[in-house]
């Protein structure tokens, strides 16, 4: 199997499902006194420290809760049922765009420009237009294009105007260095198997001092922050995954920029003036290639791909298995059908050259036969 498809779900690493095996074979909850319950909040305090190390804040400002959905539905609709504005990227991930449906609150959109990049020009004009100081949402890296947004300059700008920010950093994490405290965001977000860890656990890191929505009531688990058992094996798996990739953020970099520029040569060479490569002149992580060639629609290319065991997507993998027009090309400016024929490949720490080459090598065989036909 030839798996390029790490945006939706990064393969579990070896050391991940080992630790995970083991924390499993006893009966863990940090809520008890006993000797058990004290294993279990050591190894939960562990994973909190790793995952505070890879994001650059404090240990103590880490919730976990069962994914980064649930991490931003906290902030969204907790800033929503308070009434305040909600401004949000266009390219933003579904997770954001439908956290307040079937609540009266809307979400202002801010523009993308046809680079992918969230437009701050616009994003200035609606935080001026504003009622009052409300919550803004960046992502900083789009899930679907790999495009690194001017995260940084949208903070500062939203905090000129008295906002609060929520940063949804699920992409970046082990992609590309960045410090919760530097950027100066109030929230982030962040998913285990997005990074090698598994599915079915995430963080909501705050900023000390920041009142934290609830979405959750029960226990006091989390710092009575998030009601719930904690998923002890799960977070130990996190864990892990945060201390890996963060040893190995350098490596990243230098293995998988040569097999993106590989695939995008290909590309070239195989379809021409035909493809497009979405967000090429903007800074891009290196694992993310989004790209469409003309008239060919991707659920036509999913299919003939998967027969020969190459798994990618047509973009987020958030949407029930459905093909369906990626909102964050179209934000960049891209038509209905050109969005309808886009591809993402995403690559990760098992990939190689050779799933590379196989994947051009179905890809073109394809694309010249429909060329003929």
């Amino acid at each position: 199997m030839t798996y390029l498809d790490y945006n939706a779900t990064c393969p579990i690493y070896p050391e991940v499902i080992e630790l995970m095996s083991e924390v499993m074979k006893t009966p863990l909850n940090p809520s008890s006194v006993h000797h058990y319950g004290r294993q279990a909040r050591h190894i939960v305090e562990t994973a909190r420290d790793q995952i505070a190390l890879l994001a650059g804040c404090q240990a103590k400002e880490v919730i976990f809760t069962s994914s980064a959905t649930e991490s931003i539905n906290m902030i969204m609709q907790g800033y929503a049922k308070m009434g305040k504005p909600i401004l949000a990227g266009a390219g933003e991930h579904s997770a954001t765009l439908k956290s307040l449906d079937g609540l009266k609150t809307p979400i202002d959109f801010v523009n993308y420009n046809h680079n992918g990049l969230l437009d701050l020009d616009d994003l200035e004009k609606k935080l001026e237009e504003a009622s009052e100081p409300g919550l803004l949402n960046i992502m900083l890296v789009n899930n679907e294009t790999g495009v690194i947004q001017p995260a940084s300059e949208a903070i500062k700008l939203a905090k000129q105007y008295g906002f609060t920010v929520h940063c949804d950093a699920v992409q970046a994490a082990g992609k590309l260095a960045f410090s919760f405290k530097d950027l100066g965001a109030d929230f982030m977000t962040l998913a285990a198997h997005k990074i090698g860890g598994p599915q079915g656990c995430g963080v909501l890191i705050f900023k000390s001092g920041t009142p934290v929505p609830k979405l959750l009531y029960g226990g006091g688990q989390e710092r009575r922050q998030r009601a719930g058992t904690e998923n002890v094996a799960a977070i130990a798996g996190f864990g892990k995954a945060a201390e890996i990739v963060r040893e190995n953020s350098l490596k990243y970099e230098e293995k998988l920029r040569p097999l993106q520029r590989k695939l995008e040569n290909g590309l070239r060479e195989i379809g021409g003036n035909a493809v497009v490569i979405y967000g090429e002149e903007s800074s891009r992580v290196a694992n993310t290639t989004n790209f469409s060639i003309r008239n060919i629609p991707a659920e036509r290319q999913l299919m003939v791909l998967d027969l020969e065991k190459i798994a990618v997507s047509s973009g987020s993998a958030c949407a029930s298995g459905s093909v369906a027009s990626s909102h964050v090309l179209k934000a960049m400016g891209a038509s209905d059908d050109e969005a309808l024929c886009a591809l993402r490949v995403s690559t990760g720490w098992a990939s190689d050259e050779k799933d590379i080459d196989h994947f051009l090598s179905v890809w073109s065989e394809y694309i010249k036969r429909q060329q003929k036909t």
